[in-house]
């Protein structure tokens, strides 16, 4: 019983610490949405050059993009005309950060760290990126007709396609409903997993547990490093189970190891990587992470002070140190209310929109209408990135995913299911023309 109550509280302590900047997060990722829509991102990656990779870096940085929707979304700038280093540069240096992720770091880790990570985060995709056009010069561009660039007319509130006499309003609409809806929900179950994996971690793993029983910083990063490569998790729920090892003694520089190798690398984007972009990118890609997150833990932990990483808001509050500035308990508690019945909604809405029925009826008898499945998609990224790229094939009218049940809905004529197959595999998710009922 001791152990649950210590969990509880330490769970609300660091909830209480992320929730403000989690809310500011997410309005500033829902800006993003609104001032940068993709169909304006893509026309700059397009050169093999430096120049396309440093603006892939730049574009990813402070994107909102969780590590299962960088994907569908890294593989769409690709198909789209990027080159592959642009396109490894932007799925190396997107989900290490976010404007969420930003201001958590700040909240829980400090200033020093929310300064530092996204300038690691543009010299590791800059150099991913320049790594890859070096040692794979094959890109074969698989370019999207031209009506692909704009969206569906369900789609025109998201991504800029907005008519004059409703612009102003879809904006704003698309501004919140993004951030405190979409965007949300895609991170959401991650979110959850990493709260409460640090609070497990705050209450059974000893003090000073890393400079006890392993000793060496070094040694600690690579062991770190082991644990974070195939691990799934988002940049902002990385922070607090960083923030809660730093407290048990891991050092800063194996804390960034954590913070850049968790959310830039896990089995999914590896297999995806290797099967689309091909054997080179994929270790240009890795190489490019692993040096670049033990080159940069060194120099932290040996060129920078160690107090700098010593006066994170989670580690004074929950030690009870006195003399660092906190935000008043009024915000604290009102954003983590507001951040949970936000949550519960989003929930709630994915098991309502799950109850409603996938097959309508097409009042165009030429028309035919399948349904296949696709297994992989867990964001509305991925949703947005199967019904753009099927909806854009020639003979495909409707392209609609239910990401609840995995099941895509087409509406055309001569639907070719093998390539339909080969598409939905190219953007590295699983297909199956049988539907499970």
């Amino acid at each position: 019983m001791e152990y649950l109550n210590q969990f509880i509280i330490d769970f609300i302590e660091i909830l209480n610490e992320m929730s403000p900047y989690l809310m500011l997060g997410f309005l500033f990722a829902g800006i993003l949405k609104v001032a940068f829509p993709q169909r304006y991102i893509d026309k700059y990656l397009g050169q093999k050059n430096s120049k396309s990779v440093l603006n892939a870096s730049l574009i990813g940085i402070p994107l909102p993009l969780c590590s299962c929707g960088v994907i569908p979304t890294g593989i769409s700038f690709y198909k789209s005309g990027a080159t592959k280093g642009s396109s490894v540069s932007f799925l190396i240096s997107t989900p290490q950060t976010g404007v969420d992720s930003i201001l958590v770091t700040y909240s829980l880790l400090g200033l020093p760290f929310a300064i530092i990570r996204p300038f690691i985060a543009l010299a590791t995709g800059f150099l991913g990126g320049i790594l890859t056009n070096k040692i794979d010069d094959s890109d074969k561009i698989a370019t999207i007709k031209d009506s692909d660039t704009c969206c569906t007319s369900e789609e025109k509130n998201n991504c800029g396609c907005e008519t004059n006499n409703t612009k102003q309003k879809s904006k704003l609409y698309t501004l919140f409903h993004y951030a405190f809806v979409e965007f949300l929900q895609d991170i959401s179950k991650w979110l959850i997993i990493g709260l409460v994996l640090a609070a497990v971690i705050s209450v059974l793993i000893p003090d000073d547990f890393f400079s006890s029983f392993i000793g060496n910083d070094l040694i600690g990063m690579f062991v770190i490093l082991i644990a974070s490569i195939p691990l799934y998790i988002c940049a902002t729920s990385s922070v607090p189970v960083a923030a809660v090892l730093m407290m048990k003694g891991l050092s800063p520089g194996a804390a960034l190891v954590f913070l850049m190798a968790g959310p830039a690398t896990n089995a999914a984007t590896i297999t995806v990587l290797n099967k689309v972009l091909g054997k080179k990118t994929m270790w240009a890609y890795l190489l490019s992470i692993i040096s670049g997150a033990i080159v940069f833990g060194l120099l932290i932990d040996n060129f920078l002070p160690r107090e700098w990483f010593a006066f994170g808001g989670l580690h004074h509050h929950m030690e009870g140190h006195e003399g660092h500035w906190e935000l008043p308990n009024w915000l604290k508690w009102g954003s983590s209310i507001s951040l949970s019945l936000l949550i519960i909604n989003g929930y709630l809405q994915k098991y309502l929109s799950s109850k409603k029925e996938v097959k309508t009826k097409d009042v165009e008898l030429q028309k035919e209408e399948k349904l296949v499945m696709v297994y992989g998609m867990s964001c509305n990224h991925c949703k947005n990135s199967v019904e753009k790229h099927i909806g854009a094939l020639q003979n495909i009218d409707v392209a609609e995913v239910n990401l609840e049940q995995k099941i895509l809905r087409m509406v055309g004529t001569s639907i070719n299911l093998s390539q339909i197959k080969k598409e939905i595999e190219s953007l590295g998710f699983e297909f199956d023309e049988n539907v499970k009922n």
